[in-house]
């Protein structure tokens, strides 16, 4: 055998979860052969030609959700560190070993430059305002101290990590896709390439984050591997006035808001806010946009306005079993109906089932930081009952936080999270394919950068004692 492709570990994927188990790897084991396949580029050639030009241009793959840090590398980065936000770590390994696992990952992240200011910790008189007028209006507060990289810092953090990772000697092949693992007698054995390649390794790690998890929905579909049908978390990015949100902003940064709609009884969440940011569009495989956010920490970068996501959990029954497609499907409706651009409709539009023109947009006080964004009618993309769901939510959130059910109120479309297909994981985060393991946000693990980074870490000891 060629020993230029035997290694101890593969890692496919590059995003938060495979660089922090690549890290724990080399620190603890520095002599260990590991390989990290990443499909986008190393993060000194991620740019986005949409920064400056404003238009698409369609690169392949796509900078914004591809490449070393994967879509963490261009987020706001936004590091909540409460074990009760952002994934499952504490159902899988229990409350306390989360809690030690996302200081450990915090340690690191600080080692490599993040801000040691931690919002929502200092402001306990304003947070509990903040809960009395959520409880008064049915919605759950769950208090999360936030770490605010930034989106600029956090690239400037994610390059160190990148150097490290190299500078101790992890292989990391870029602009390569994998394109299967190879399974013999249920046991994972090597990977193959787009480039005709074939690794080997007793150690396997799927770590694909969101824009991998149709990918590994077939990967596991084709070998059997063990999944259920994960949530479906979609809606809509708003968009208003920093002047609304600022009493939010300056106590808790990111106010995390759970409601359960009184006509349906779904769950509605507040995800992703970013002060004085910018909306923006990631672009998935086949050109998919979807909306996301971010905001920068220098001043210069600053706007007006402050974004977040509203998100609709929904879970199926059998015999649906295709959570990733119905969330795409939709985001097609809007690309369709905007050529490939992302829908924006003022909420009195949306209350009121008309479609947004521009001459009603250009009269508006809030001006939209997502300037290509095409104005139209998302009740010609959403089901009724998310429609009703993201009324009934933004309604509620005007009693926290009045304004935000103002009629010139921006709603963006479609926002979806592609991490529903939830492997099934022992606590080693194996799969029921023996040398194959799943963690982060590709494997419905995990819903963010901190518990991603956190999972790394604890499959790399995993994988570290069963090598021994």
């Amino acid at each position: 055998m060629n020993p230029d492709n035997q290694f101890d570990v593969i890692i496919i994927g590059a995003g938060p979860s495979g660089i922090f188990c690549a890290y724990e790897l080399i620190r603890q084991k520095p002599d260990l052969k590991v390989l990290m396949i990443e499909k986008g580029r190393p993060i000194e050639k991620r740019t986005c030609p949409k920064r400056t030009t404003r238009t698409c241009v369609g690169c392949k793959p796509c900078s914004i959700t591809t490449g070393f840090a994967g879509a963490g590398a261009f987020s706001d980065g936004k590091l909540s560190l409460s074990p009760d936000v952002g994934g499952h770590l504490p159902d899988i390994l229990g409350y306390d070993k989360a809690v030690e696992l996302i200081r450990e990952s915090d340690d690191i992240y600080l080692k490599f430059g993040a801000d040691a200011n931690v919002y929502g910790v200092d402001k306990q008189k304003e947070i509990e305002e903040i809960r009395r007028k959520a409880i008064n209006a049915n919605l759950k507060l769950i208090e999360c101290p936030i770490r605010h990289l930034g989106t600029e810092e956090g690239y400037k953090i994610y390059t160190r990590l990148q150097n490290h990772l190299s500078d101790r000697g992890i292989h990391m092949k870029f602009n390569t896709m994998v394109t299967e693992i190879v399974i013999e007698g249920n046991e994972a054995k090597a990977v193959t390439t787009d480039r005709g390649e074939t690794f080997y390794a007793p150690e396997i790690v799927a770590a694909i984050g969101r824009e991998g998890s149709d990918w590994f929905s077939h990967i596991c579909q084709a070998h059997g591997i063990d999944t259920e049908v994960g949530t479906v978390d979609i809606g809509v990015r708003v968009e208003v006035r920093n002047e609304i949100m600022d009493f939010l902003n300056k106590n808790l940064y990111e106010a995390k808001l759970v409601y359960y709609t009184p006509t349906f009884d779904d769950k509605v969440r507040t995800f992703c806010t970013n002060p004085s940011g910018e909306v923006a569009t990631e672009y998935y495989e086949n050109g998919l946009a979807v909306v996301n956010g971010h905001a920068y920490k220098s001043a210069d970068y600053k706007t007006s306005n402050t974004n977040f996501a509203l998100l609709v959990s929904k879970n199926f029954t059998r015999p649906f079993k295709t959570p990733i497609e119905y969330g795409k499907h939709i985001a097609r409706l809007s690309n369709m109906l905007c050529d490939g651009k992302i829908m924006v409709q003022t909420f009195g539009d949306f209350q009121r089932g008309r479609r947004t023109t521009e001459e009603r947009l250009c009269r508006n006080n809030l001006i939209p930081t997502l300037k290509d964004a095409v104005p139209g009618d998302l009740s010609l993309v959403f089901p009724h009952r998310i429609m009703v769901d993201i009324k009934e939510m933004l309604l509620a959130l005007d009693k926290v936080t009045p304004g935000i059910a103002s009629d010139e109120t921006l709603l963006y479309g479609v926002e979806v999270k592609f991490y529903s297909n939830k492997v099934v994981v022992s606590k080693d985060f194996e799969t029921s394919v023996r040398g194959l393991r799943a963690i982060g946000d590709g494997a419905a693990v995990t819903r963010g950068l901190q518990q991603a980074s956190a999972n790394g870490i604890s499959v790399a000891r995993s994988i570290l004692k069963a090598l021994t």
